[in-house]
C-alpha cells in the first residue's frame, strides 16, 4: 500500500512524483518502459507565446505560469539529481516565407500584443542577423525572447534519478486495469496479475489515459493526435529554435546538444497509427531545407512516431476527477514538457490534501462533465 500510486512514468507523472514524494507522501510509479513515450519524441520546447491561439486565453495564462516555474525546476531538478537538463534560453525566432505567410505573422503579433505577451517584428535582415544560417529567402519574422527549450530525453534522466533518490518506486510493468471498490479508485491491477494499491491514483498516461480499462466511459476525453519527428546530426547550425511558416505549412527546428537538430512535427487524427511515412518524412525535410539550406549535408539520425494527448479543447486535465480515489494529470497536448513544473506541484498539492491553485483550477477535468450536463 502506498499514498499515491502514478500511472505513467513520462515527464509528466515524473514530475508529480517527484513534487509528491518531496511533500513526504511515499510515491510508485507504474511503467513498462518510462520515459518511452511521448517524452521520448518530444522536441522540448517552451513556448507558450509561439504556441498562443485565438480563443485559448486560458490556456496561454497556463502555459506562462508554468514558464515562469521552470528557472527554478530546472535549477533545483539539476542539483537533487545531478542531471543537466539541458535548457536553452536563446529564445525563438517564428519566420515566413511568402506573402501570406507575413500577413498571418502580422496577425499572430496583433493578437500577441493583445494579450500582452512579449514579441518583436523583425526585417528578413534581423531574422538573418540573430541565425546566419537561415535562408535569404525569407520574408520576415517575430522574435519571441521568452520561448525557450529543454531537451526531454535528459529531463526526463534528471527527474527518473531525482524521484528515485527520494524513494519514489518505479514498478516496470503495464497497468492492465483501474481497481475500483465501493466506487472508489483503489489501485491498478498489472498485466502479470498482480494488484498495486493506493489511497490515490494519478493518471499519467498521456494518450493512452482514456482507454484503461475500469476508468469510467467519460471521465478521461483524451484522443491520440499523432506527431512525426525527425532528428538530424551535423554542424550546429542554430543557437535557438525557429519555427516557421513555409507557404503556409508549419515546421519547426530545434537544436539540442552540440550537434544536433530536431524538426517536426506532423499532426495527424490517425488514432494509434505508429507508421512513420515516407510522405511525413519527405515534407518535413523539404520544409527545413527551404528554413535552413545548410542542413542538406546532415544525417538523419532518427525518426519517430508518437502520439500527443488530445482534449476538447487542447487544455490539460488537472486534478479530480468523477471517481474519488482518481486524479487527472493528462491531456496535456503540445504542452506536457512545459506544463510538468505546473502540473507536478498542482498535482502534488492535491495529493498532500490541499487544493489546485492558480490558473490550473481553469483545467479540472470536471469543467467537461460540467459542459455535459
Amino acid at each position: 500500500m502506498t499514498d499515491a500510486l502514478v500511472v505513467g512514468g513520462g515527464v509528466v507523472g515524473l514530475s508529480v512524483a517527484w513534487r509528491a514524494a518531496q511533500r513526504g507522501l511515499s510515491v510508485t510509479v507504474v511503467d513498462p518502459d518510462p520515459g518511452g513515450g511521448a517524452s521520448y519524441a518530444a522536441a522540448g520546447m517552451l513556448a507558450p507565446v509561439a504556441e498562443a491561439a485565438f480563443g485559448e486565453e486560458r490556456l496561454v495564462a497556463l502555459n506562462q505560469a508554468s514558464l515562469a516555474l521552470w528557472p527554478s525546476f530546472a535549477a533545483e531538478l539539476e542539483h537533487a539529481s545531478g542531471h543537466e537538463v539541458g535548457l536553452r534560453t536563446a529564445g525563438t525566432l517564428v519566420v515566413g516565407f511568402d506573402s501570406d505567410d507575413v500577413r498571418e505573422l502580422d496577425r499572430t503579433l496583433a493578437f500577441h500584443q493583445e494579450l500582452g505577451l512579449d514579441a518583436t517584428r523583425l526585417t528578413p535582415g534581423a531574422c538573418r542577423a540573430q541565425e546566419p544560417a537561415l535562408t535569404p529567402r525569407l520574408r520576415g519574422g517575430l522574435r519571441i525572447p521568452g520561448d525557450h527549450s529543454v531537451e526531454p530525453r535528459s529531463l526526463h534522466a534528471a527527474l527518473l534519478a531525482a524521484a528515485t533518490a527520494l524513494g519514489v518506486q518505479v514498478v516496470r510493468a503495464r497497468a492492465a486495469e483501474l481497481l475500483v471498490d465501493r466506487q472508489r479508485a483503489v489501485g491498478v491491477l498489472l498485466e502479470d496479475g498482480a494488484a498495486l494499491r493506493a489511497d490515490q491514483v494519478v493518471l499519467a498516461l498521456g494518450a493512452w489515459s482514456g482507454a484503461l480499462p475500469g476508468v469510467p466511459t467519460g471521465t478521461v476525453p483524451v484522443r491520440p493526435v499523432k506527431g512525426q519527428i525527425l532528428r538530424l546530426q551535423g554542424e550546429p547550425l542554430l543557437t535557438g529554435t525557429v519555427r516557421a511558416l513555409v507557404r503556409g505549412r508549419s515546421v519547426y527546428l530545434v537544436p539540442y546538444g552540440t550537434d544536433r537538430i530536431v524538426v517536426g512535427a506532423t499532426v495527424e487524427e490517425q488514432g494509434f497509427d505508429a507508421r512513420v511515412t515516407a510522405g511525413a518524412v519527405h515534407e518535413l525535410l523539404r520544409d527545413a531545407l527551404e528554413v535552413v539550406p545548410g542542413l542538406d549535408e546532415h544525417a538523419v539520425v532518427e525518426t519517430l512516431a508518437r502520439w500527443r494527448p488530445g482534449t476538447p479543447d487542447n487544455g490539460p486535465l488537472l486534478g479530480a476527477c468523477g471517481l474519488p480515489g482518481l486524479l487527472l494529470a493528462t491531456g496535456h497536448y503540445r504542452n506536457g514538457v512545459l506544463l510538468a513544473p505546473l502540473t507536478g506541484a498542482a498535482l502534488a498539492d492535491v495529493l498532500a490534501g490541499g487544493t489546485a491553485q492558480g490558473p490550473a483550477l481553469d483545467f479540472s477535468p470536471a469543467r467537461f462533465v460540467l459542459e455535459a450536463s
